[in-house]
């Protein structure tokens, strides 16, 4: 008789601090970014789901908001998605940044202790996810933080991780998909996320706001596609997109002396989204005043960012 493999399919919520990778490490583990990353902590505002799929399993992954303390309607729609999320979850996987608490373990407790908290009783299958090992060269300074790890989550599977360089993902890929539930896949092999192309478009041009701002504006940029149309005579896709910043000053510093930094954006976005939609694309920006945006919640629902699953 043939032995039948087990199928396995489910979700996991990739939950941390801010800043601890996840963004990357989601995007290595699908071979394709789904997701924007950057150097600055809390860019990830909405709940991305990824899906990777192969012969004997389909994980769903959902990619959160950091957790903080950080205050404001926003961030209080961002930690709402997180713990939606964690609602629907057949796996939790806790991303931490090891190097930052092997330098300061004091900030273990202070960062960890809502999680704790709040898983404290969950009997799901959980990974703690050690990420950045790559920025060390001695392993065993790590030896410390697993150990504290252990004690807070005797359950959890511990594992150390560089996301940047993809060392130890086929390990912990083949980890998380034996966690999972037996099922069948729940969507098309072919199908990496569940976002909109709109959405990651507009999630592209953030993305390059904030490496080439670098300062604290990115923090109140808000982009949305006001029109996307295809230009079959030209064989392209014309794309208006609107930036929003909370201040004239803001405006100014988004625009650049002589529209210079603007133009930077577009140019570097249009590549990106010409590679996600495999196309020509002709991308406008335009950049508009709304003051405190980012505490109108019926403004927050325009964006999608009213914390409710995609």
């Amino acid at each position: 008789m043939t032995q039948q493999t087990t199928h396995r399919c489910g979700w996991v919520a990739l939950m941390g601090p801010p800043n601890a990778g996840k963004s990357t490490l989601l995007n290595a583990l699908l071979g394709q970014k789904v997701t924007i990353v950057t150097p600055k902590p809390q860019t990830t505002r909405n709940q991305i789901v990824g899906i990777l799929t192969d012969d004997d399993a389909q994980a769903i992954f959902m990619d959160t908001p950091g957790l903080s303390q950080v205050r404001g309607r926003l961030s209080k729609t961002m930690i709402q998605a997180v713990w939606q999320s964690l609602g629907q979850a057949d796996v939790i996987v806790l991303v931490l940044d090891a190097h930052l608490y092997i330098r300061k373990p004091e900030f273990l407790e202070r960062d960890l202790a809502p999680v704790a908290q709040a898983l404290a009783g969950d009997e799901r299958p959980m990974a703690v996810v050690v990420n950045k090992v790559d920025m060390f060269a001695d392993k065993s300074r790590m030896l410390p933080l697993l150990t504290r790890l252990n004690e807070m989550w005797p359950r959890a599977e511990i594992f150390p991780v560089s996301a940047l360089r993809k060392d130890g993902l086929p390990e912990l890929a083949a980890l998380l998909k034996s966690l999972l539930p037996e099922g069948e896949d729940q969507f098309p092999e072919d199908q990496i996320s569940t976002a909109p192309v709109r959405f990651m478009a507009a999630e592209i041009i953030r993305e390059k706001l904030f490496l080439i701002l670098r300062q604290e504006v990115p923090y109140s940029v808000a982009v949305d596609i006001e029109s996307w149309q295809e230009d079959a005579e030209r064989g392209q896709t014309v794309i208006h997109a609107l930036i929003y910043v909370s201040s004239p000053q803001h405006k100014g510093m988004v625009i650049g002396k002589g529209g210079a930094t603007l133009k930077q954006v577009g140019i570097e976005a249009r590549k990106d989204i010409q590679e996600l939609i495999e196309g020509k694309v002709h991308l406008e920006l335009w950049v508009k005043v709304r003051e405190q945006w980012t505490e109108d919640p019926a403004f927050l629902r325009e964006l999608g960012l009213s914390g409710e699953t995609l």
